[in-house]
């Protein structure tokens, strides 16, 4: 069982992205925090509980993220 989602998968499911490309640019930009620390890797995984910012907004990864994508 995948327990992971990938930082630009979850960009598309939080709709803070409408393509794996703007998610690809999004990160690259510097403008996505992963737990406060700045990421730039697109295939970041992201575990149950990481914090991901975007223009300041927060969004934790919930454990039923990790299912629907594993």
């Amino acid at each position: 069982m995948v327990t992971y989602i990938e930082l630009n998968a979850f960009l598309k499911v939080k709709l803070l992205a409408g393509t794996g490309g703007q998610a690809k640019l999004l990160i690259r930009s510097g403008k996505v925090l992963v737990n406060n620390i700045s990421e730039t890797r697109n295939k970041r995984k992201l575990l149950a509980g990481d914090v991901v910012s975007v223009d300041g907004k927060q969004f934790v990864v919930e454990e039923t993220m990790l299912r629907m994508h594993g």
